[in-house]
This record gives structure tokens, sequence and C-alpha cells, in this order.
């Protein structure tokens, strides 16, 4: 990356080549509704988490709900200036890992990797299941069947990404856009209200403020701050998937990020002033959001369709790990510390070994939770809370080695949304230890070790291939070409053909003691003298009814006797023309590809005779 910056300081968006396969990425407005899902949705707990908090002090806590809500919106705001700096200085994606790595080191780097990685998969979990509890809550009779609920829902959304992840955020525009406007309609309507239009959804129920309380420490204040930065979770996505964006890709990036942000923003202040303004007070049973939207709008279908979107945003707001996490995958595999199969695309664009990955380990976290969002919960915003610390140590870092004009302030105020996104976590992390959070303490590590593992596994696969060494120039060797044959037909003679145009061919046989193979292999011998195709037929004796280990014990002779020959064991096989007539088939050559392939270094070459 050049050093270089543009007048405003910020380091330039490096030209990108035409885009060939455009049609399937990202707009800035598919993008939003892509990968932004996660953040958007969390405006539905994000509030009701600070409200909860402040609700031990009574009613003179929750008076510092605004207060709190305004220093997360702060927060939010420092975390979109400094990610909209992230694409651009890392237009490859990745976000926090791409920062760490060239910054802060590859031990940091995995850290990081890791904490995605895990809020990712939690992320699909806990969204999948909060949609379906909102729509338990609205039909109690399904209840009941909440964990297969959960999972249709996760194959729902899979399917829809295997497909791209431009055919995604097409089907959830309309979702996101109606959840949007909702959201903002309550806002709207609930400042021209002087007093809730309606309380009917908490009526019968139980308030859970505290009685007698008249002070706010600053521990609970923290804690406060803490819960709702849950909100702030999915703000990575878009730097993390820059790549998923048309070119030019950076550019549309930040437009969808300063375009989150700020919606974010919007709802998350305009929810908190209206907690202030009708004096609200959370109760059992009753979400926060569903109480603003009966004082706002009554209790009529206006309440309704803010419940039957928020339900739905929930429940979709598990795309954002499947746009984001498949991008980070492949970053890793390119860095050999995740297998290789991660960073292949198939058509559409789509990463599929990450989209397929991410939902096999959802849905064990779905089938272990029983489908219980609160078991999950106390595991979830750890993991980006560690990642955005680490994003922001590096980009103090990033601006100090750039250099460019008004780098000071720049890297002071990543300085201060480090301190504060590093003091969350460690508030997060010790309020919620008990909880569960101690999973993510435990997990976090041993997924470093892992990538770790796989990284000198694949060192130690390229010392021994001699990846990045001039390898000796090729030379020509005897070549002896082994074709096992049980009876004489017409995939014999091909195999045969085949192997003669190789190199000097020999048919093997293997000979158990059994009267009837003994007579089957003395009828073949007969058979191959009169036919006289030219090529020796050799008996392999073998005590055991085996097919592989006779083969391999002669290719490992072969290869201990005549040394500079080149051994290809090439199994004929029949392949009926119908799918079901192939469950007919004897399974001996697959049976002899595997013992060869594991015990010996000889090539194997399966000949497929198609009848």
């Amino acid at each position: 990356m050049s050093a270089l910056t543009t007048e405003n300081g910020t380091a330039p968006v490096a030209e990108e080549p035409p885009d060939t396969g455009a049609r399937h990425k990202l707009t800035a407005v598919t993008g939003l509704a892509a990968l932004s899902l996660d953040a958007m949705a969390s405006v539905a707990y994000g509030p009701e988490a600070i409200v909860l908090v402040l609700a031990a002090a009574g009613g003179y806590g929750l008076g510092f709900t605004l207060p709190v809500t305004l220093a997360i919106a702060a927060l939010l705001a420092v975390l979109v200036a400094s990610y909209r700096q992230v694409i651009a200085a890392f237009p490859d994606g990745g976000g926090s890992y791409a920062v760490a790595k060239a910054h802060l080191g590859r031990r940091t780097s995995l850290v990081a990797a890791g904490s995605l990685v895990l809020d990712y998969v939690l992320n699909v979990a806990v969204a999948v299941t909060a949609g379906v509890a909102a729509l338990t809550s609205a039909f109690p009779g399904l209840y009941g069947d909440r964990l297969w609920i959960c999972l249709a829902v996760l194959v729902l959304i899979t399917g829809v990404n295997l497909r791209g992840i431009v055919d995604s955020a097409r089907a959830f525009i309309l979702p996101t856009a109606v959840f949007i406007g909702a959201i903002l309609t309550l806002i709207v309507v609930g400042l021209f209200r002087d007093a809730p239009v309606s309380t009917a959804a908490s009526d019968g129920h139980a308030s859970v403020l505290a009685d007698n309380a008249t002070t706010v420490g600053a521990l609970l204040l923290l804690k406060a701050f803490a819960s709702g930065c849950s909100a702030l979770t999915g703000v990575e996505a878009i730097a993390n998937a820059v790549p998923s964006f048309r070119a030019p890709a950076a550019r549309r990036a930040m437009r969808a990020e300063v375009a989150l942000g700020a919606l974010l923003g919007v709802m998350l202040i305009g929810l908190s002033v209206l907690i202030s303004r009708f004096g609200l007070q959370p109760v059992g049973g009753v979400t926060v959001l569903a109480q603003l939207a009966d004082a706002s709008l009554g209790h009529n279908w206006a309440f309704y369709v803010v419940q039957f979107a928020t339900m739905l945003l929930l429940a979709l707001s598990a795309n954002t790990s499947f746009g984001g996490l498949p991008v980070l995958l492949k970053l890793l595999a390119r860095d050999n510390y995740l297998p290789h199969a991660f960073g292949l695309k198939a058509d559409r664009q789509v990463h599929r070994h990450g989209v397929v990955w991410l939902a096999v380990v959802s849905a064990g976290l779905l089938v272990f939770s029983g489908g219980d969002t609160n078991t999950l919960v106390p595991l979830f915003a750890i993991g980006v809370f560690v990642g955005f610390t680490i994003a922001q140590t590096g980009m103090v870092l990033h601006w100090r080695q750039e250099r460019g004009p008004k780098w000071a302030p720049k890297a002071l105020l990543n300085g201060l949304g480090a301190v504060l996104t590093g003091v969350s976590a460690v508030v997060v992390t010790a309020t919620k230890f008990h909880d569960g959070a101690w999973l993510i303490v435990i997990a976090l590590p041993l997924l470093v070790l892992a990538f770790e593992a796989v990284h000198r596994a694949y060192g130690k696969i390229g010392e021994r291939l001699g990846v990045g060494r001039i390898p000796e120039a090729p030379h020509r060797e005897r070549s002896l070409v082994l074709v096992p044959v049980s009876s004489l037909t017409r995939v014999t003679s091909e195999a045969l053909t085949a192997a003669v145009s190789l190199g000097e061919v020999r048919a093997l046989t293997v000979c158990h003691p059994d009267h009837e193979d003994q007579a089957a292999t003395e009828a073949l011998e007969r058979d191959w003298a009169l036919w006289n195709p030219g090529v020796p037929l050799v008996r392999l004796p073998s005590e055991r009814r085996s097919l592989g280990r006779p083969i391999t014990a002669y290719v490992r002779d072969l290869r201990a006797t005549e040394a500079g020959t080149r051994v290809t064991v090439l199994i004929p096989e029949a392949e009926p023309e119908r799918l079901w007539q192939r469950a007919l088939q004897n399974q001996r050559g697959a049976v002899v590809a595997h013992a060869v392939r594991r015990d010996t270094d000889a090539v194997v070459c399966r000949l497929r005779f198609r009848c």
C-alpha cells in the first residue's frame, strides 16, 4: 500500500480492474441490505439491554438511558469513521484481521480472525433463535417446535446464499426497507406525542423496575454501556466483505458503511429519546420496542407491522454472517491458516465451502441450545469487541506510519475507540462469564491454535514440494503400467489399449487359496494365452481374501528392485449408464485404488468404461 495520502488525509483507494462478475456483486444499496441486517436488527435489543441494566437503579436509573445511548452513538461514529478508513486501506477485505496482519503481527491477526469467526457463527444462531422467539411469542402454539423452525429458517437462508450474495441482497431489500421505515415512522410519530397513546401491550405484565433506588454508580453505567454496545455488532461486516462489492468496490463499501452508521445512530438515539419521553418501564414478557410501538402508534395494525417487521429482520439478520464470514475464511485460506478449499469460488461468486461450513456449525449451536435465545446471548458480542479493539489499535499504528495530513487527530480518535471497545470487551466478558462467556474465553485460544496447526501443516507440505524453489529439469524414466484384471472382457481390452500407450504393461490377477478361485485363475491364464494380447499376466497369490494388499506389495517390491521406474496402476471399471444400476456393480476398483493410494507412491488411474 502506498504511503501517499489524499488532500483530506485519507489513504487513496487503489484503481481497480474491470469487474467481469459485476452482476453477481453488490451495489451500495444491495450491500446495505446484505451486510447490515445484523446491525439494523440490533435496535430491537440494544436499547432494551440498556434499560434492563439501568432498571436496577429504579426510575432514577432509567433517566440515564439517553446519555448512555449518546455515548454508544459516539462510539458508533468512531467505529464507522475507523472502518471507513479500514476499507480504504485494505480493499481486499478482512477488516480487523487485515489491519492486525499489517500492523500488529501474525498472532494478533489470528486472534482478530478467531474473534470474528466466533462472532459470525454466534450471530447466525442468535439471530435465528431471536426471530423465531418473536414468532412463538405471537403464536404460542409453535413454541414446542421452535428448534425445527430455527433449522428450517437456517436452511432457507443458506439456500438463498448458495445462489449468490446478490440474490440474497435482493431477497432481503424489502424486509430491510419495511423495518427501517417502520422504526423511523415510530420515532417521528412518537416525537409529536406528549404521552403514550396506548399501554395495552404492557398491561397486566409485572414491572422489573427496582424499588427505592436513588443512586446510579459508575459500574452500573459502565455495565449499561457495555450491554448496549451489543447494538454495534455487525458494524464491521461491510469492511470484511469489500471484495463482494462492484467496482469501485472500496468506494461503494465506504458509502454503505456511512449509510449504515447514519441509520443505526438515528434509530438508536430516536428510540432512547422516546423511552425517556414516555417514561417507559421494562416489564416481563414484552419487549421495549413493542412498548414503544404501542405508545407511539397505538395497539392497532401499525403495532403489528412493527412487530412482524422486527421478527422477520431478526431472523434474516443471520445473512450478515453469510456475507462477511466466507470472505474472511477465503483470506485465511489464502494465508494458509485454513484449508485452501475455503478460498475456492463457485458460480455467482459464492464461497460455497464457507457458506456450508457456517450453516453446519450454526445448526450444531441451534441443536445445542434447543432453539433458546437466552442460552446463546451470553456468548454473543464478546468476539466483535475484541475485533473492534484490535482494528482500532492497528489503525493507530497505521496513521503513525502513514503520517499524512492531520494524522495525529485521527490516531487519537482511533486510540479513544480502542480504549472504549477494550473496556467494553472486558466488562462484557466479566459480567457474562458465569452465564457462559467462559466458553468464548476457551474457544478463542483453541481456534487460534487450530489456525497455527493448519499453517504448520501447509509449511511442511510446501517444504516437501519445494514451493518457492526452482525444481530440477524434467527427465524421462522407464514407465511401467500395471493393470489389475479378473476376467477377459471389453473393459480389459480397453484398459490394455490405454496402458500400452503409456509404457511397458503388465496385467495382474490376484489368486486366493480356495478351490473356486484357483480354478477361475487357471481358466483366466488359459484364455489369456489363447488371446495373446502381448502383455504378460502376473499371478499374485494371497492367503487372505484381499485385493489391495497383494497389489500394493507387488508395487513396493517393484520400487525396491527396479529403481528409476515410474509405476502407474491403471484400474479398469465398468460404469453403467443409469445411476441406479451402478449400485449393482462391485467396488473392486475403489478398493484397489484406495489401497494403492494409501500404501504406495504409484500413480493411480481409474479408467471408466461406459456401458
